[in-house]
């Protein structure tokens, strides 16, 4: 008899599930299939699984091909169950190609190919409906969303737009993706929400046309480039009834809220100041580089620098200043943007032609916090006091290139589960916007 053995979360069972499940079946005699637990699954990245562990075992019974049912509760058990269940082929969805091969040390490896359109599903929940999104864009950011949201239960990446053929077919491929459009209008039709990663000036556009069709939008930093656009497309989405978030991906990361609300809590008493670097050294040939109105580092890295600011400081800033070392195409190589407050100070420093140390410092009257290189991935940071003797260390896991975090707050939004906005508010991207615009008059 030959036995295969498959796994997976097999939350809001739909039709790719169940055709994961046929397709297995049909590779041999006995299908046994792992289900992870909640718990399992959240330590390895996945995140939002709504249904519980019962409802997915019955959801997997009760499709017929699953011969034996296992639980998968740690790291490791794959290997157990394939040797003591004697398997002869193990078997999961071509998106996770390459990552098992080490399996093939035990047995058969097959990669089956996913099911591209999952918006017919088997079991729709009308409480937590699977969101089908849509990618705008097709550049580098772009390419790690569909790796990332197949971590977050509720989500299908659906489709991509690009204006260019040549560009979106190829991205919908790769990704092994139900449709690509060169036609956006066309391309809403077929989705719940969009992904909005394409150049900084087409934001506000595609946004308030997906907007105006009741499309929910996630939108990659900067936002848009002006107070106003921001303001406009937020009173939009309030009285279409959909949600608008800004991707600033560190918002939504676990580290840097615990990094906030640590300073926030009093242990490094008032705080003072604090300074943000984000700098790279640059490609001449890429967008920001090139794009003399709007490239630069400013407005490359600008968004991530303002963050800890924003959420620390707050918004009502007295006064800000920009001092820069342009390129001779007029982009900025290096810009400091010095923030003053009441009873505080602030500083942003964002370099695509100059390099320098990308910490985030917090300067409270009884102690510091220290975010070392690079803290917009925060995993761990220092909180130190005068006495050097005295240090306190916070670690916290950053999975992934931690997408997956702003896309699961994206689908709580949604859903209605939770509510992402003290994270990043609605008038924390207003605020932001308009540093934007200020930015861009000063450079002109």
């Amino acid at each position: 008899m030959k036995k295969v053995i498959t796994y997976g979360t097999f939350d809001l069972f739909h039709e790719g599930h169940y055709n994961l499940l046929k397709r297995a079946k049909a590779l041999g005699d006995y299908l046994i299939v792992g289900v992870t637990t909640e718990q399992y699954d959240m330590s390895r990245g996945k995140l939002n699984v709504v249904d519980s562990l019962i409802t997915r075992i019955d959801n997997v019974r009760a499709t017929g091909f699953a011969d034996e049912v296992v639980v998968e509760d740690h790291a490791g058990q794959k290997i157990e169950d394939i040797q003591r269940f004697n398997i002869d082929v193990f078997t999961v969805g071509s998106d996770w190609e390459g990552q098992f091969d080490n399996l093939k040390e035990y047995c058969d490896v097959v990669y089956l190919p996913r099911t591209r359109d999952v918006s017919s599903t088997i079991r729709r929940e009308e409480r937590n409906p699977i969101i089908n999104i849509g990618v705008a864009g097709t550049g580098r950011v772009a390419g790690r969303f569909p790796r990332e949201a197949k971590y977050v239960s509720g989500i299908s990446v659906a489709g991509a737009f690009n204006p260019h053929d040549d560009h979106a077919k190829p991205y919908a491929e790769r990704h092994g993706l139900a449709f690509w459009s060169n036609d956006y209008d066309e391309f809403l039709s077929k989705v719940d929400a969009v992904y909005i990663a394409t150049p900084h000036d087409t934001h506000y556009e595609y946004a308030k046309r997906a907007i105006e069709q009741k499309k929910h939008v996630l939108c990659e930093k900067p936002f848009v480039l002006c107070k106003d656009q921001a303001t406009e497309l937020f009173w939009k989405a309030k009285e279409q009834g959909v949600v608008l978030m800004e991707a600033i991906k560190t918002a939504y990361c676990p580290g840097f809220n615990q990094l906030v609300t640590v300073a926030k809590s009093g242990i490094i008493g008032e705080i003072r100041d604090v300074e943000a670097t984000f700098s790279r050294i640059t490609d001449p040939s890429v967008r920001e580089m090139r794009d003399a109105q709007y490239g630069g580092a400013f407005t490359e890295f600008g968004s991530y620098t303002m963050l800890p600011i924003v959420k620390l400081l707050g918004r009502d800033y007295k006064d800000v200043q920009f001092h820069r070392i342009k390129a001779e195409n007029g982009i900025d190589l290096y810009t400091k943007t010095m923030f003053e407050f009441d009873n505080a100070f602030a500083l942003c420093k964002t370099g695509v032609g100059v390099k320098t140390e990308g910490q985030l410092l917090v300067a409270g009257t009884l102690g510091y916090i220290l975010a070392k290189s690079p803290w917009w991935l925060t995993q761990s940071f220092e909180v130190r006091f005068e006495d050097a003797d005295r240090k306190e260390v916070y670690s916290s896991k950053y999975l992934g290139n931690g997408l997956r975090y702003e896309i699961a707050d994206f689908v709580k939004a949604i859903s209605g589960t939770a509510d992402y906005a003290y994270k990043l508010t609605r008038n924390d991207s207003i605020m932001m916007a308009d540093i934007m615009e200020k930015s861009l008059a000063y450079r002109k």
